[in-house]
């Protein structure tokens, strides 16, 4: 045997890209119980306004729960009986999860512990928040601020409500809410303990919007104890479906206070707090939540010298002062000010729960401060932009699609993946460069209600890779291990959001949402604003005139074949798609569908129940099926009309369906041949099956939890909606365990 002669030309070896990923953890807001018997468990210009936050007289998205109050109250009106809502129940499982506490609960209306009870007694306003023995600092704080500006507040507290007039026990309000504002209805009554409301008061014994507000934001969640411990930024993005940011004051820009005084001038909504649950030398406690009302510049005399100091004012949601520090109610400080400048920001503290600090000590005292944006420009500078928003949903799940952070190069590839195309540039180019402004906000969905099957907020982060124009397949794993990322998050952080501001130059980028870990499984929305329409929607609009030239060609067949009732059943749609399918000219060629495919198709898209499609469902149809046969011809490699059962996950991910591993081994199962393959018709009736099935279970699941219970007529409306032949399979599963957390 002859030796081979070694090959003296020399190759370079690729080198991994090693990247630092940092991660931060945040406690909740939420402070002990105190030696005083106090305890805590615990917009200016239209068109800077982008279509998401809110239009300030627009009805609310959700306009179907708002008839259903105005129907709910009219109806209880009408026949003088009280509401008493079914939902939220005035027992302990709206009160707590975990653990009973020891005080002894009444429910009672607001007209049965005071007389002449109001909803808003002159105006609401920040004096009519004090908190009780809940630990919600972190969501009064939030409403504190929000009573700094009445077009936000009324958005939340529909103000033509009150014990008087059309009264039924029957209050309303609204959130905003991954992308939509909803409708939250709620009774009045209210937990008390010796007649006195035992969590969130005003100072009022007769005014109750406030009390009535944190009860509805405990039914979004699911009951009071889940209020317990947080982030101000939740509930104010809650209360606006603004763009929040987050800063460490250890690691505070130069220009801080001018960015927060720009941003109460835009009515930005501001809170701050201290770590580590201990009062601190001055009275103010750490692990609890303030709200930030204002800020002042004065000027300052010392002897023979002048100087301006900067204050800063803030509010305790407790509904009083511990403050014992510089620029307390008692200091020498206040008489080194003008009797003017003493005036004016002793007028501005309106109520004894607030007080005045310097912005130095502040910067100290604190160690975070959190911020929610109406609007994603910029503080930094006065330019003001109208964005463009574009919302994502999608999830993580475990051995799928959750594949942590970059430190984990093995999995990282298999984390969901979004294009962003940028291609018009700002109109103020930065230094001469030329690039495109854009946010990116990652938010964590349901966590909060979740608390009681032991859920947290994740720690989770994302980058953004440059990719080469028209790379659309899902990345694998050997381009992160050799690809730095462009941009990226600060840092990682268990947040509800985190958002990052970036200036890109013009290009095609993936965004990369994750969790710090893998195998962590949650659910998210990202948001990515920009100044400038991005070039996908403007190739979709090129697609749809294309799609003109091509629907007239299928109208004639369809017409032909449909006859006078221009309707097809399952054997017509077969020679329909038969011959549509032979005039295109791609890589795919296939012989049609199978009748068995036809008939899924046909209780997918009809939706009078006539067994038959028209042409506006067969429409619809062949649009989805299009989609499918895109993201078919990427796993479609060696031409051979079929993609491996391996390929099939991924695939099933890019069409949107994102399910666990025991289903992933049902398709495989059921839709592969002996060589592990899975050609174009069963992988197009797999598609069908997987979309109906989601569809009947959206429709069955009216409560939004995510489990859904049926009888045995519903499970027979179940299968015929979802056109699942092999339906057992699904059930010998359980419904709830396969799609508790894919819907």
């Amino acid at each position: 045997v002859k030796k081979k002669k070694k090959d003296k030309t020399t190759t370079l070896k690729k080198e991994p890209v090693v990247e630092k990923t940092k991660v931060k953890v945040l406690r909740d807001t939420e402070a002990s119980l105190e030696a005083d018997g106090n305890v805590d468990y615990g917009i200016t210009g239209a068109n800077s306004i982008y279509s998401a936050i809110l239009s300030r007289n627009e009805a609310v998205k959700d306009a179907k729960r708002l008839k259903t109050f105005l129907e709910l109250r009219d109806k209880y009106v009408t026949k003088h009986i009280l509401f008493e809502d079914p939902l939220f129940p005035a027992n302990d499982s709206s009160l707590f999860y975990s653990q009973k506490p020891e005080m002894k609960f009444e429910w009672k209306r607001p007209s049965e512990i005071c007389e002449d009870p109001q909803f808003i007694v002159d105006g609401a306003n920040r004096t009519d928040i004090c908190q009780g023995t809940l630990g919600d600092c972190w969501l009064l704080a939030a409403i504190a601020c929000l009573t700094l500006n009445e077009k936000l507040l009324y958005r939340v507290i529909p103000p033509e409500q009150s014990f008087t007039e059309n009264y039924a026990g029957i209050f309303h309000f609204q959130f905003w809410r991954y992308g939509e504002w909803i409708d939250v209805v709620v009774d009045d009554r209210i937990p008390t303990c010796d007649n006195q409301l035992v969590f969130t008061k005003s100072f009022r014994k007769n005014e109750f919007w406030s009390a009535l507000l944190e009860k509805a934001y405990a039914k979004l969640h699911g009951s009071y104890e889940a209020l317990k411990g947080g982030n101000t930024l939740e509930a104010m993005e809650d209360f606006t479906g603004g763009v929040t940011e987050f800063f460490e004051l250890s690691e505070a820009p130069a220009d801080l206070f001018t960015i927060m005084r720009k941003a109460l001038e835009r009515g930005s909504l501001m809170g701050s707090s201290i770590d580590v649950s201990t009062r601190t030398d001055q009275g103010l406690v750490r692990g609890h939540a303030y709200s930030i009302i204002g800020l002042e510049e004065v000027q300052q005399k010392f002897h023979l010298n002048d100087s301006r100091i900067r204050l800063i004012r803030l509010r305790n949601p407790w509904g009083f002062v511990l403050w014992k520090g510089r620029w307390s109610a008692k200091s020498d400080e206040w008489s080194t000010i003008s009797t003017a400048d003493r005036e004016n920001l002793k007028k501005q503290t309106v109520e004894t729960s607030e007080f005045w600090m310097s912005f130095d000590e502040f910067k100290k005292t604190f160690t975070k401060l959190e911020m929610c944006n109406l609007t994603p420009d910029g503080l930094q500078d006065d330019v003001r932009m109208t964005w463009t928003v574009s919302v994502n949903e999608g999830r993580w799940v475990r051995g799928s699609s959750a594949g942590g952070c970059r430190n984990f190069p093995d999995t990282f590839w298999t984390n969901p993946q979004y294009r962003l195309q940028l291609y018009e540039e700002d109109d103020d180019p930065e230094d001469g460069q030329v690039v495109c402004t854009v946010v990116v906000a990652l938010m964590q969905k349901g966590r909060r209600m979740q608390r009681h099957k032991g859920a947290k907020f994740l720690t989770v982060g994302f980058s953004i890779y440059k990719v080469m124009q028209g790379q659309n397949q899902h990345l694998q794993k050997d381009f992160f291990l050799y690809t730095a990322s462009t941009a990226k998050c600060k840092s990682y952080i268990n947040l509800r959001e985190v958002s990052e501001r970036f200036r890109l130059p013009p290009g095609e980028y993936a965004i990369i949402p994750t969790t710090f870990e893998p195998h962590e499984e949650g659910e998210f929305i990202l948001r990515v604003f920009s100044e400038k329409q991005s070039t996908s929607e403007e190739e979709k609009e090129k697609e749809a005139e294309e799609e003109t030239e091509e629907e007239k060609k299928f109208r004639a067949i369809y017409k032909q074949i449909a006859g006078e009732d221009m309707e097809i059943c399952a054997n017509e749609l077969k020679t329909v798609m038969k011959n549509v399918l032979s005039k295109r000219k791609d890589e795919i060629k296939t012989e049609g569908f199978s009748l068995e495919t036809c008939r899924s198709m046909i209780a997918l898209m009809d939706t009078d129940g006539s067994g038959k499609l028209n042409l506006q469902e067969f429409k619809h149809l062949w649009k989805k099926i299009k989609a499918w046969q895109l993201i078919f011809k990427q796993y479609n490699q060696n031409k051979s009309c079929s993609i491996s059962s391996f390929e099939m996950r991924n695939a099933v991910n890019d069409a949107g369906f994102h399910l666990n591993k025991q289903l992933y081994d049902i398709i495989a199962m059921r839709y592969a041949d002996e060589h592990l393959n899975i050609d174009f018709d069963s992988y197009i009736c797999c598609f069908v099956r997987l979309e109906g099935m989601f569809r009947a279970f959206n429709a069955f699941d009216k409560d939004g939890d995510g489990i859904i219970k049926l009888n045995v007529l519903e499970v027979s409306c179940f299968v015929y909606f979802s056109g699942l032949c092999c339906i057992l399979c699904f059930t010998s599963l359980k419904l709830k365990s396969a799609f508790c957390r894919n819907q």
